[in-house]
């Protein structure tokens, strides 16, 4: 499958093993959804494996490049959603339903927001996107590369690294590793404080994540200057359940304050 020109503006690097690919596909439970979803199917490397699915699949691609030849190449153009995944309305695909896809590394921290947006709509995401992304959301609390997209989606998702994949599985072969994560929703529904200000406060510490807490997010609490808990840490020594309760600390000081 290479009648397909790889396209730079598109992130395009088109995935050649087919092991790496039957690996990949293989990485889906097969339980918990009812329909699957792929995202830029590129030259039908992985497409191959999924129309068999026992659930409805539908594959979204922009390239029309890429439509034309997916077209050309499988008996039917059905599972075809012609446009860009990240301006779709996705309300009206059965739900829930499972998401895969070779990422393209230009647009793979949207993709990621698309979906924490979709949340309640996704019990399964299995995705290949550049190794440090993937190290990056799959990391624990307390390791540098943890974050504002760990944290956001070990929120709402339980997170495996499955395996790296070189550069040489690739045409053009990329500067740098990918790999393979799955994400499988769990059993959180909502978090208990308020969900803005939650995603507030993790940003705002990790944008400035080489300050302590009461000083990054002291133009959102003061009073974090007189808590012994946060004030003094930094925002990669909270896990999701105490930046939970350091909003809820934030709610309280905002709440009070807002009685004076």
């Amino acid at each position: 499958m290479h009648q397909v020109k790889p396209k730079k503006s598109l992130g395009q690097h088109f995935l050649t093993d087919m092991n790496i690919a039957k690996k990949i596909t293989s990485s889906l439970s097969g339980t918990g959804y009812v329909a699957l979803i792929e995202i830029g199917p590129g030259t039908g490397v992985l497409t191959q494996y999924l129309l068999n699915s026992s659930c409805p699949f539908y594959a979204y691609e922009i390239d029309k490049e890429s439509i034309a030849f997916l077209k050309k190449n499988f008996q039917s153009d059905d599972f075809i959603i012609e446009g860009n995944f990240l301006k779709q309305d996705l309300t009206s695909l059965p739900q829930p339903f499972a998401i895969i896809g070779n990422f393209p590394y230009n647009i793979s921290s949207q993709i990621f927001f698309k979906i924490l947006e979709n949340r309640n709509s996704i019990s399964e995401v299995v995705c290949m996107v550049q190794k440090e992304v993937a190290e990056r959301i799959a990391s624990p609390h307390g390791n540098k590369t943890y974050g504002i997209l760990s944290v956001f989606l070990q929120t709402f998702f339980d997170i495996s690294y499955m395996f790296t994949v070189h550069e040489h599985c690739f045409r053009p072969s990329p500067k740098v590793k990918s790999a393979v994560i799955r994400l499988k929703r769990n059993e959180r529904k909502s978090i208990d404080c308020d969900p803005k200000l939650f995603f507030r406060i993790v940003k705002q510490s990790f944008n400035q994540r080489r300050k302590t807490l009461r000083n990054s997010l002291k133009n959102i609490c003061l009073n974090l200057r007189e808590n012994d808990k946060f004030g003094n840490k930094r925002p990669e020594q909270l896990n999701v359940e105490e930046f939970i309760e350091l909003t809820r600390v934030i709610e309280s000081c905002l709440s009070n304050k807002n009685k004076e």
